[in-house]
C-alpha cells in the first residue's frame, strides 16, 4: 500500500509535500557525520530532496546510492540530473541488494516511518554498513508534526516516527552503539554506530 501511495503522489510531491527550505536541508546534512570520500546509502530517497547535500558532503571521492521502492518517486529524483557519483536503485529496505559491510553511512531522510517492520529494516541497514559505519534517521520537521500529518491520511495513518525512547530501544536491540536521539519541535535526528 505504501508504494502505491508514493507512486500516486510522486508527480506533485516536491510542490506539495517536500521540504523547500534549502537552509534547513543544508543544516541537517551538515549535522550528519559524513566525510569526503564516504560511500552513502540513502534509503527512501523519494524525489531526492536531500541528495545534492549528501553529494556535496562526500565530494568527488565518494558516492551515493539512492534507493527507493516507489519507482515513480525514483524517476522524479533521476530527472533532477544530480552532479556527482550517484546511482539510483529501485529496491525495498527489507532486502537491500548489497553484500555485507559496504557503506560508510546509511541515511533515512523522511522515510523511516514508512518501513512496515522497523526492527527488521534496521537490522538490514546494519548488515550493509561497514564496521564503524553510521546510521542516521533525520527529518527537518518535528516528530509530532510528522505523526499528526500521517494520522490524517488513511494510507499512512500508522506510519509513525518513534519517540526518543522507542528509537533508542530499536537501535539498542539491533546492537548499535553511540546512540543519540534528538527529538525537537522543529527537527528529528537519530544517529548510531555499527560496532567495529
Amino acid at each position: 500500500m505504501t508504494r502505491e501511495f508514493f507512486n500516486e503522489h510522486a508527480e506533485h510531491w516536491d510542490e506539495r509535500v517536500a521540504e523547500k527550505d534549502a537552509s534547513k536541508l543544508e543544516q541537517m546534512a551538515g549535522r550528519l557525520k559524513i566525510k569526503h570520500g564516504d560511500r552513502i546509502l540513502d534509503v527512501g530517497t523519494g524525489t531526492g530532496v536531500l541528495l545534492s547535500y549528501l553529494l556535496k558532503k562526500v565530494g568527488n571521492g565518494g558516492g551515493v546510492i539512492a534507493l527507493d521502492h516507489a519507482d515513480k518517486m525514483l524517476s522524479k529524483a533521476k530527472a533532477k540530473d544530480f552532479k556527482g557519483q550517484i546511482d539510483f536503485l529501485c529496491a525495498d529496505v527489507m532486502a537491500i541488494p548489497f553484500k555485507n559491510d559496504v557503506f560508510d553511512a546509511v541515511v533515512c531522510y523522511s522515510s523511516l516511518p514508512h518501513f512496515p517492520d522497523k526492527t527488521a529494516a534496521i537490522l538490514e541497514i546494519k548488515r550493509v554498513l561497514k564496521k564503524g559505519g553510521r546510521f542516521f534517521v533525520c527529518h527537518t520537521v518535528g516528530r509530532e508534526h510528522i505523526n499528526q500529518i500521517h494520522r490524517r491520511i488513511s494510507s499512512v495513518e500508522n506510519d509513525l516516527l518513534p519517540d526518543a525512547i522507542e528509537m533508542t530501544t530499536l537501535l539498542s536491540k539491533a546492537v548499535f552503539t553511540e546512540i543519540q536521539v534528538e527529538d525537537k519541535a522543529d527537527n528529528y535526528l537519530a544517529s548510531a554506530c555499527k560496532a567495529g
